[in-house]
């Protein structure tokens, strides 16, 4: 059945049903804070600019983390494999769940998961209103290639992805 509607305050639901058929990869987000670092899981991350290397993403100004990435000069942003879907989703849940992952800090406290799919340090470029989010913009100073799969997002349910498929 094909539905069509006018996306208002009272069909948000309907709108990130929508916008759920479109697929995305599984990213955490981390800064640096006070007692080491805090951690995001986010689908909203993209690329920006090959020249300069930019790539963005979009936490919600609601989020009780939103603040702590805000206002950092510094981020990494780190690609998920299909087999790390518990820490995604215990990202989600707590910002300080670097218990579950090995990792290190980078030179500007950053924490950095030494395991993923791939890796993006940043500097953070620019930061845009974008309704009830902000864009953040970030310049990739260092990035990492890793092996696997990338595990994905897509109609409300998590999964991985199937090549030919």
């Amino acid at each position: 059945m094909v539905r069509q509607f006018t996306p208002r305050e009272d069909n948000t639901r309907d709108f990130r049903d929508a916008l759920g058929c479109f697929a995305t990869g599984v990213t955490v987000i981390t800064a640096p804070e006070a007692s080491g670092g805090i951690g995001m899981t986010a689908n909203s991350f993209s690329a920006l600019s090959l020249v300069p290397p930019l790539v963005m993403w979009a936490p919600a100004k609601s989020s009780d983390r939103y603040d702590y990435f805000c206002k950092a000069t510094h981020f990494a942003i780190h690609v998920l494999r299909d087999d790390q879907l518990t820490l995604a989703k215990e990202f989600a849940d707590r910002g300080d769940a670097f218990d579950l992952v090995d990792m290190h800090l980078n030179d500007h406290g950053a924490p950095l998961f030494d395991d993923c799919l791939a890796r993006f340090e940043c500097r953070t470029y620019a930061l845009h209103d974008g309704g009830d989010h902000s864009i953040m913009v970030g310049e990739v100073t260092r990035a990492m290639i890793g092996e696997g799969t990338p595990l994905v997002f897509a109609q409300r349910a998590f999964g991985g992805f199937v090549e030919g498929a």
